[in-house]
This record gives structure tokens, sequence and C-alpha cells, in this order.
């Protein structure tokens, strides 16, 4: 009775009173507080950097919409006729995401199958990158650079066959398990007419670095701006594409004319193979303007190939190089004479010097000057320098017969009649000394005197061109101002620069920097070396059917181990122009001629004259007077010599035009 009575009896229920009933509000305020707290947290991050985790999420879910570089290209280089000399060609690199490949199994042999059979990678290496530790979790490996369109859309034809393809099930389906594979873009630098203009032109080392010639110099209107590509998932778990279009690189319309340009290096090719030399430079400009229409600087090689130097050295001394004669062999390979070099110009500034004396009125054209040998310098009279005949003599000369003889007992009269202050002010008229502000880089500025460091033996040998250096572009530029009527142009090489459209953007025009000599004073010199080329010292250098005037001029070469002259060893040299109202002027100079007797033969006389034959007629300068058989027997040249030099400018510019036209 008692035992029922207990389990009908009810417990007794809690009551939640008031203490209870607080305890319970201010929980729920506390998680309510928290949760209002992370969804302002949440929202303040997805304010200030949401775009940066979408982006991460991105990455780690997917590697093609990681961000990329869109390349720009770069900018193209004409010669002034609109021919190509340097070209960007859009290339592909192959990546393979071995992640995306090894998530499953099916994907790994038509993948490797496909990169071996359409593109021709190696096997080996390919499953060697899809199973090394450190690589077969990567998203970006390059298996192959510099991939053609051609390549590229054989690989995405196979990869997605079309819809009507004659292939089985079977094969259709193991395509459609080619994953991890895409292309990245890039462009490749060309140069169609492979070594021409090598000195001038210069190469690219990469995309946008370069180190030589003017794709160099101009290496930042060339190269453009670098595009972006990337993408992020958006609220809806969609994925979103920004893109940022590259801004190609401007071009440039250069001064060089290819026509002219081959003619050049045809002849000094010539020379090369039959004699030789340790260097030879030519440099051809239109006075009246400073445009250079022609250079070569230096050894040849292929501005596709710019690290090949099969051209210049044996495989057996190349094999024997180690890196530092490596490098040291290339430097001097892509070096550029005309620009670079540094040397005793010679008798190349007598005129020069002879218009800076007449224009100080130091002279006057009907000076005569008398030449016994040499003169004597020195307190003591310890210092007698010779003249380049002696120990005979031109006697008694005009101003005139000065240059022609290229009598340096006569000059070093001159010299002194000039005096050492207003001599080394002419040489810093002309721009010895200083750069020349070329267009191109590593101009250098050669080595004067100065006042303190200039005496009378220093005077004297200054005024036939020994004792300073200059280089080959400072020499021109000045020889030009005494031809074109004593006007200083800055030596250029680009004329026009382009937008990526072909509008011009800048036209370059002729800078006239000052007027050394008065037009006067610059006639009087030009006609004396006028007189040079017809009966003096420059007649190997006469071209039938045109009036010329130039110089010659020989220097003695230092010797750098002893300081002192090295017997044998001679620089030769020609400046001149064409006709004697000049629209051609051509400078070659023949370091150290593979003869015995190096400062007798005349090279760089025969070469201008070559080179003159045929520029003249494919520049359509008219004959200025007639061809006599007198003129052609002394140069050993017969009228057919004279017609093939013709017809062979004549062929190359209805070439070119033909080209051109297409």
């Amino acid at each position: 009775m008692s035992n029922t009575n207990t389990r009908n009896r009810r417990r007794p229920q809690k009551k939640i009173n008031h203490k209870m009933r607080g305890k319970l509000v201010g929980l729920f305020a506390v998680v309510l507080l928290a949760l209002v707290g992370l969804l302002g947290r949440i929202t303040y991050i997805n304010a200030t950097s949401g775009k940066k985790y979408k982006k991460q999420v991105l990455t780690q879910a997917q590697q093609k919409y990681q961000s990329s570089t869109l390349p720009a290209k770069r900018g193209d280089i004409y010669d002034r006729n609109g021919n190509i000399l340097a070209t960007s060609q859009k290339v592909y690199s192959v990546i393979l995401d071995c992640k995306t490949v090894n998530s499953d199994e099916k994907y790994v042999e038509p993948t490797v199958r496909a990169l071996t059979d359409v593109l021709g990678l190696d096997e080996d290496k390919i499953r060697s990158i899809l199973s090394a530790e450190d690589t077969k979790n990567s998203q970006y490996q390059i298996l192959k650079k510099q991939l053609s369109m051609d390549e590229k859309k054989a690989f995405e034809d196979y990869e997605s066959p079309a819809e009507d393809s004659e292939l089985s099930d079977a094969q259709k389906a193991e395509r459609a398990n080619i994953k991890g594979v895409w292309f990245e873009e890039d462009y490749l630098r060309s140069y169609p007419f492979n070594e021409l203009a090598n000195d001038a032109i210069g190469f690219t080392l990469s995309r946008d670095t370069a180190d030589v010639g003017l794709e160099s110099y101009y290496n930042s209107t060339l190269m453009g701006t670098d595009g972006r590509q990337y993408g992020y998932i958006n609220d809806n778990a969609d994925v979103e594409q920004t893109i940022i279009d590259p801004k190609d690189g401007q071009s440039i319309v250069t001064t060089l004319d290819v026509g002219v340009q081959q003619i050049v290096e045809k002849y000094v090719n010539g020379f090369k193979e039959a004699m030789g030399a340790k260097n030879i430079g030519v440099i051809a400009m239109k006075p009246s303007t400073g445009e250079i229409i022609a250079m070569d600087g230096g050894d040849r090689y292929d501005l596709n190939n710019p690290r090949d130097l099969s051209s210049i050295y044996s495989e057996d001394q190349i094999a024997a190089m180690n890196d530092e004669d490596t490098v040291t062999a290339l430097n001097a390979m892509w070096n550029n004479f005309c620009v670079t070099e540094t040397y005793e110009p010679g008798s190349v500034v007598k005129p020069i010097v002879m218009a800076g004396a007449l224009e100080k009125g130091k002279i006057s054209e009907n000076d005569t000057f008398v030449c016994d040998g040499g003169q004597t310098f020195g307190a003591n009279g310890d210092t007698y320098i010779k003249c380049a005949v002696w120990p005979d003599a031109h006697g008694t000369e005009a101003l005139r017969d000065v240059i022609a003889n290229s009598c340096n007992d006569a000059m070093m009269q001159i010299g002194m009649k000039m005096q050492i202050t207003p001599f080394l002010k002419y040489q810093r008229l002309f721009n010895f000394g200083s750069r020349t502000g070329i267009d191109l880089p590593n101009e250098s500025t050669g080595v004067l005197y100065d006042r303190d460091s200039m005496h009378e033996v220093e005077l004297a040998t200054n005024t036939f061109g020994q004792t300073f250096t200059s280089t080959m572009i400072q020499e021109y530029a000045a020889f030009n101002a005494v031809v074109n009527g004593g006007y200083y142009y800055e030596p250029h090489m680009v004329k026009q620069i382009l937008d990526d459209n072909g509008g011009v953007v800048k036209n370059i025009n002729p800078v006239l920097l000052r007027q050394p000599v008065s037009t006067k004073n610059a006639d009087f010199v030009l006609s004396a070396m006028e007189q040079t080329v017809l009966d003096g010292t420059g007649k190997k250098a006469r071209v039938p059917g045109y009036r010329v005037a130039g110089k010659t001029g020989t220097a003695e070469k230092i010797n750098p181990e002893t300081g002192t002259r090295w017997e044998g060893k001679y620089l030769v040299s020609f400046i001149g122009c064409a006709p004697v109202d000049p629209q051609l002027t051509v400078y070659v100079v023949v370091d150290e001629p593979n003869v015995e007797n190096q400062e007798t033969g005349g090279y760089s006389m025969i070469i201008s004259r070559k080179i003159m034959m045929e520029v003249l007629p494919y520049l359509n300068i008219p004959q200025t007077e007639e061809i006599t058989d007198e003129l052609l027997q002394e140069l050993e040249l017969t009228r057919e010599d004279v017609e093939n030099g013709r017809n062979a400018a004549l062929i190359k510019e209805k070439s070119e035009t033909t080209e051109t036209d297409e």
C-alpha cells in the first residue's frame, strides 16, 4: 500500500524565478552581440579585401584564371624606303598544369601522347615532370618556347576535333581527356635581312632588353607596355575575367637605305676575302642633313643568332674558350667600330684644320708655304718632325697644294700661325673631344690636349691628325661641315616615330648645331680637296662620270705595350664626297690591311670608289662629266666595269621597289 502511494507521488516542478530569467536574457544578449560582431567583421573584410580572397580561391581552384601577362608587340624598324629591318612575330610557350593532369589517372596517357605526337616533345621529360616530387603538383611548367601559331593550332585541332571528324568514339573519348595543357603568348624578334647593317640595327637579348644598336637606343620607344589578364569568382560563384589590353610599341623609320647598305657591305666583304684587315669601317651620309644612309662598323654576325661566333672563329677556337673568353669575343663582335673605337685619324683632319685657320684669319687663300722636309721644335731644337715625303720635300706650295700634297710641313706652319688657344677652340667647334649626339649607344669621345698640356710639338702633330684621338663619326660629322658650306649637323639614324597603326607620331628633322666656318672658306677647302682627287694623293678615289673631292689619311699606330710608334702598323683612310656640290659623302677606314706595306696601298680609296660607282646611280644622282678613256686607263677600269656598276645599282633598286610594292 505504501509502495503504491510512493510511485504515484509526483516530483516537484522547479519554477524560473526572476534571477534565472535575468541570466538567460544576458546570455542571449551576448550571443546576439557576437553574431552581430561576426556579421560586421565579415562585411568589413568583404568590403576591403573581398577581391583578394576571391582571387585566392580562384587560384587554388583553377589555374587558367590566374593573373597573367599579355605581352606587348615590340615596334618594327624600317629603312627609309619602308623595308622591314626588324619585326616581332607572335609565338607561344607550351605550359603544363601537372596538378590537373595528375588529378585523374585517365588524363595522363592522352595528354602525354598528344604532346609527343603533335608537338614532338620528349616523352621522358614530360613523364619526369609529372612524377617528380618538386613538380608533380605544379600548375606552371614550361615545356617548350617559341611555338609557332601553326603548331599551336595543330594541337588545338587535335585536342578538340571537329564534330564531323571520322574519329571513333574511343578516339574522341581519349582526346576529351587531354587536360592541363595551355599556351602563353609571347613575341619573337626577327631580322629579315639577317646580318645586314648589324652594327646599326643591333638586336634584343629578350623581348624588352637590348644593349646594341638602334634596338638599344630606342628601346623604351620600341618595347610598348604589357597588358594583364586576371579572373575572380563573383558573389554568385561565377568566374569573372578582367583584361587590360597591352599597348604595342612604336616603330621607327631609320635613315638607312637597304640598297646602299648592301652595296657597302658587298665591297667591304670583297676586300676582306681578298686581303683582310683587323677592321674596316664605312659610313655613308647625306651631308646636307646629317642622315646616315649606310653604316658598316665591324664583324658580321646574324642578328637572328647573335651569340653565334662561327663567322669569326673556328670550331676548335670556340671550344677552347672559357666563359670569360666567350663574353670578350661576343662584345668584340658586337662592337660598332664607327662610334665606339677611338684612333689617331691622320691626314683626314687637315681640311678641317685649314678651314679653322682661314676662319680665324691666320692664313689666306693666296698664302704660300715652303716644305723643306720637316720642322724643328723645342728650345734647343731637339725635336724634328718630318713631312711624309722626307727626305724629299714639296718645295713651294700654294694653299690648295698643301691639301692636295697632304704636306705635314706646311700644316705644322699653319698650326704655328694659328697658335694653341684658337686651334683648341676650333677642335671643339668641330666637336672633337665630345660626343656627336648620334642616336646609337656607347659613343666614345676621343682624347684631346687642353691648354696646359699642349705645347709646340703637340700642336704640330695635331695639325696632321696625330697625338689626339677621335671616332669615325666625329671625323665624319666634322668633314661634312666643311663640304656642305660650313654647317655642322648632328648625325642621326632615325627620321620618324610611328604609332602601332603606322601613323606618324614624330618627325625627327635634321638638327643644325652651329656654323663653325663660313661658306666662303668651306668652299675654298672643298675645291682644294677636289684638286686632291684630280692630281694629288687621292687620285685612286676618282669615280668615272662624277666630280669627286676628298682627303686621304695614313696614321702609324701606337704600340699599346711600348707607347711608341708601331712600325709597319697603319690605319689608312679616305673621306670623300660627290658630286662636288655634295649629295653623298663616304668615309672608309681600313685598320691594319693584311698586306706587307700597309701605308702604300690606297685600299680605302679603292673601296670608296667602288661604293660610289654603284651608290651614285642607285640614288639617281646624275653624272657631272664625261667618262674619258684616259681616266679609265689610269684606274684600270673598262667601260663595261662602269656600266656593270650602274646596272647592279639599278637592278637592286628595281628589285627593292618590287619587294616593297608586294
